[in-house]
């Protein structure tokens, strides 16, 4: 959407109603919730010597977590499987990344040689119709009036039938569906890229581990509280986002005509970051390719964009609007794996032969899934 009113207040909502410390604060005891249930799971399958796919936890988790700060409900469990949202969120960001030949001559648009919009539109009203029967649900009142509830769709109803009457359902649903689409995916795919690195390294893993074995007290939880007393936890999840950055590529499209190192780029340029080069260049990084949280121990370097050798969340008006939740979620939920388990890896696999390939796209996932299992000390 161009900047314009209504994008400014989208964004304000945004900042105000989904991603204000109070909001997650007033979300943070669902959250918990879900990383108990987790580590109920875990413990299940450590019993069983059974391997879990991380990734699946991952965005069963993260699904779950994001649906309850929008709505107080979950949309997965372990035992029934987020793989359709997975396959729908995948495949959307797979046919979103594809070369379009239509975008290429705009006199085929019509006919989608491809297909490529026909299947967009497939997978987006497949996430609609879910929003819009929640919804439903909500107004109609045929969901447990006993349950408390303190989520974002009852403050968006509320502004849409009195305060910003301008304002749509259908504004309210699609921003719902940016957010589960560009927030589910990267989050599991960054937990996921982060055990691996650790896995790999493990006097990293170890260092992480004791921090969280000093800081955090015996039979509680990790929370977002304790994420500021974890620098080393914070510098893990920095360096993966430096060598894995969930969203590679950037696109943007320039406001006016600018000058870049000699070169004239027109105003409306469709303009691409590549962020997963800029985080292995070495005129940037020392040892780039090499996984060293240290370095963000003694750089100090933010989420918030504004070093451009590392803007993982982008930079400037149209940066990422969800940092302060994925900030919450990827610690917490990082730090509850590595506090109640040791890892290994399945099926006897050794540690250089682990497959660090990277699957490009418009999220940045591992060709391999990791599959690991969990170990009580």
């Amino acid at each position: 959407m161009p900047i314009s009113p209504k994008w400014k207040t989208l964004r304000k909502m945004c900042a105000t109603k989904i991603f204000s410390s109070q909001q997650l604060d007033s979300t943070q005891i669902l959250r918990l919730r879900k990383l108990k249930e987790l580590v109920v799971y875990l413990q299940e399958n450590c019993r069983k010597g059974k391997p879990i796919d991380i990734g699946e936890v991952a965005f069963t988790i993260s699904l779950n977590s994001i649906s309850n700060t929008l709505f107080s409900i979950d949309l997965a469990s372990f035992t029934c499987s987020s793989q359709k949202f997975r396959h729908i969120i995948s495949s959307m960001l797979i046919d979103s990344s594809k070369p379009n030949i239509a975008d290429y001559y705009p006199i085929l648009r019509k006919i989608d040689p491809q297909g490529v919009r026909r299947r967009m539109r497939s997978h987006y009203q497949k996430l609609l119709t879910l929003f819009e029967s929640i919804v439903e649900d909500r107004t109609n009142g045929k969901e447990d009036s006993t349950m408390e509830r303190s989520d974002v769709l009852d403050s968006f109803l509320e502004i849409i039938q009195k305060e910003n009457p301008e304002l749509t359902l259908h504004d309210v649903l699609h921003l719902f569906l940016d957010l589960f689409v560009a927030g589910i995916d990267t989050t599991s795919a960054t937990i996921e890229w982060a055990m691996a690195e650790l896995l790999q390294n493990p006097e990293k893993l170890k260092k992480t581990r004791n921090e969280l074995q000093q800081v955090i007290n015996k039979d509680e939880e990790p929370k977002d509280s304790d994420i500021n007393k974890l620098p080393y936890l914070q510098a893990v999840v920095k360096e993966t986002l430096r060598l894995h950055p969930t969203a590679p590529i950037l696109v943007r499209k320039s406001g006016s005509e600018a000058d870049l190192c000699g070169f004239r780029v027109p105003k409306d340029t469709l303009v691409l970051v590549n962020v997963w080069s800029m985080g292995r260049d070495s005129s940037i990084w020392t040892d780039p390719n090499l996984f060293l949280p240290e370095r963000f121990l003694e750089s100090g370097e933010e989420f918030i964009g504004e070093d451009f050798g590392f803007i993982p969340f982008g930079a400037g008006r149209r940066m990422c609007s969800g940092v302060p939740f994925a900030h919450r979620v990827v610690h917490t939920m990082l730090a509850t794996l590595l506090y109640h388990f040791d890892w290994k890896l399945a099926d006897g696999e050794k540690i250089e032969d682990m497959d660090m390939t990277e699957k490009f796209g418009t999220t940045l996932h591992k060709v391999k899934p990791l599959m690991v299992i969990p170990v009580e000390e």
